[in-house]
C-alpha cells in the first residue's frame, strides 16, 4: 500500500514582525522526518512556497538541503517539490540534476505537460502512482498579454490558461497510464487560489490576480485526478466539499491570526479508513477507487497568542499567560477608549520577569484618531491596498466620475508590481 504525505507553504526564512523563526522551522523539519519514518511514507509532496522569498537566507537554504539529504534515510522513496509564487524558479531548479539522483523531483516553473508528469515506483520497483507536478503558473506561463485588456478580461484569460494547462497535463497522465496498461492512481499538485478558499487577515497570502478575479473553480480537477495536493492557502481545508481536493496549509502559524489554528499534514492512502468516530479521517470512493486521508496534527513549536481588548482585559490575559510559564510570543491590540500614555512602557512592565515576549503592539485608539479624517472603521493593517486607495479618493473629494478610471489604473499598477515581485 502506497502512502503519500502532502505538505506545503513552509516559507523557510520567514520573519514575524522582524523576529527570526529558524528554530521553529528546524523543529518542524525534524518532526517531519520522524513522521515519515513512523507513518512509513513512500512519497512526500511539497506543494510550493518552500521559501518565503526568492532570495532565501543561507540558514533557510541549509535547512532545506539538510532535510532533503536526510529524507532517504527515512524509507521515503520519492520527494516531489513544485515551486510557489514566493519561490524563485531558477533557484529551485538549479540543483535538479543532483537532487534527481536522490529521487527528489523538482519542478520550479511551468514546463511542457510531458515534463510535469512523473511516474513513481514503489519499493519493489513497480509503478505505483502518477504525479502531475504543476507549479505556480505565472501569467506569462499560460497567456499572452493583449493591448487594451481590462482587469476582468485579463483575469478571465488567466483562468482559461490555467484550466487549459491542467487539462493538457491530465491528458498526458491518462495517455501514460493507458500505455502502461495498469490502472494507476493519478495525483495532481498545484499552487493556486481556488474559489471559496479561506484565508486570514495576517497570513501573508496574496491574491495571485488582483481583486480575486483569477481564482480557479475546483471543478477543473474533477474528471481525472484521484487526489489534488494544493498549496498557497495557509488554512488547512478541503475545496468545494471535495475531500480529494485539499490545501494542507502552512506547518507553522504565519501570523497571530493563525495562532489558535491546529496545523496539520495530509496522509493519503488508496484504501478506505475507519473514520466513523474520527473527525480527522476521511474516506471516499472516487473514479472506482477507495481512498482514505488523515489529517496528522503538527505540534506547536513556538506558542503565540493575540490579546485584544481594553486595558483591564489586557492585564487579565497577560496574567493568565504568565501563569502558564511558557515562552509565549504576544501580539497585544489595545481597543479601549481611554487614552493610554506610554502604552508600550506599561505593557513592558506587565511582562517584566516573565517568559513572555512582546512581538507586536497596536493602539487602535491612536489608529482611529489617525484614520478619522477618512472615516475608517478598521485598523490600517486590516485594510487592503484597494480599500486605502478608495478611502483616500473619498478624503480628497475626487469626483465620482473620475474614481472608476483611477481605481482601474491603480489595480493595474498593483498587478504589475505583484508580477515583478514574483
Amino acid at each position: 500500500m502506497t502512502k503519500i504525505l502532502h505538505t506545503s507553504d513552509w516559507h523557510l526564512g520567514r520573519l514575524l514582525y522582524g523576529q527570526g523563526r529558524d528554530a521553529e522551522f528546524s523543529a518542524f523539519l525534524s518532526w517531519l522526518l520522524q513522521t515519515l519514518i513512523e507513518e512509513q511514507i513512500e512519497i512526500l509532496l511539497v506543494a510550493g512556497d518552500i521559501f518565503d522569498t526568492t532570495t532565501p537566507t543561507h540558514q533557510a537554504q541549509a535547512q532545506y538541503y539538510e532535510f532533503l539529504a536526510q529524507v532517504g534515510r527515512t524509507g521515503c522513496r520519492h520527494v516531489v517539490i513544485v515551486g510557489g509564487n514566493h519561490d524563485s524558479p531558477s533557484f529551485l531548479n538549479a540543483p535538479q540534476g543532483l537532487l534527481s539522483a536522490l529521487n527528489v523531483h523538482v519542478v520550479g516553473q511551468a514546463l511542457a505537460p510531458a515534463d510535469e508528469v512523473l511516474l513513481l515506483d514503489n519499493a519493489q520497483g513497480e509503478p505505483c502512482v502518477i504525479v502531475c507536478a504543476v507549479p505556480y503558473l505565472r501569467e506569462r506561463d499560460v497567456r499572452q498579454a493583449q493591448a487594451g485588456e481590462s482587469m476582468a478580461q485579463k483575469a478571465a484569460n488567466y483562468v482559461h490558461g490555467v484550466r487549459a494547462h491542467y487539462e493538457a497535463v491530465a491528458a498526458e497522465a491518462l495517455a501514460r497510464r493507458k500505455a502502461l496498461g495498469v490502472d494507476l492512481p493519478i495525483v495532481a499538485m498545484g499552487h493556486i487560489f481556488t474559489v471559496g478558499g479561506q484565508t486570514l487577515a495576517d497570513d501573508g497570502v496574496r491574491d495571485l490576480v488582483v481583486g480575486g478575479l483569477g481564482h480557479i473553480q475546483a471543478d477543473v480537477f474533477d474528471e481525472v485526478f484521484d487526489y489534488v495536493a494544493l498549496g498557497h492557502l495557509h488554512v488547512p481545508q478541503m475545496v468545494g466539499q471535495r475531500p480529494w481536493v485539499r490545501y494542507s496549509g502552512s506547518p507553522v502559524a504565519m501570523g497571530f491570526g493563525e495562532a489558535a489554528q491546529q496545523k496539520s499534514v495530509c496522509v493519503l492512502q488508496f484504501e478506505a479508513l475507519d473514520a466513523a468516530d474520527d473527525k480527522q479521517c476521511f474516506s471516499w470512493q472516487r473514479l472506482g477507487r477507495q481512498m482514505g486521508l488523515r489529517l496528522l496534527p503538527i505540534p506547536v513549536f513556538q506558542p503565540m497568542q493575540r490579546i485584544s481588548g481594553d486595558w483591564e482585559h489586557i492585564c487579565s490575559a497577560v496574567a493568565q499567560c504568565r501563569a502558564a510559564d511558557e515562552p509565549i510570543w504576544l501580539e497585544i491590540i489595545y481597543t479601549g477608549d481611554a487614552v493610554m500614555g506610554e502604552l508600550r512602557e506599561q505593557v513592558n512592565t506587565l511582562l517584566e520577569g516573565s517568559k513572555l515576549r512582546l512581538i507586536r503592539l497596536q493602539n487602535q485608539l491612536l489608529m482611529r484618531q489617525i484614520l478619522q479624517p477618512t472615516q475608517a472603521h478598521k485598523a490600517l493593517t486590516e485594510l487592503s491596498p484597494i480599500e486605502v486607495f478608495e478611502q483616500r479618493m473619498q478624503a480628497q473629494d475626487i469626483a465620482p466620475e473620475q474614481r472608476a478610471e483611477l481605481l482601474q489604473t491603480y489595480k493595474a499598477a498593483l498587478a504589475l508590481l505583484a508580477e515583478q515581485e514574483d
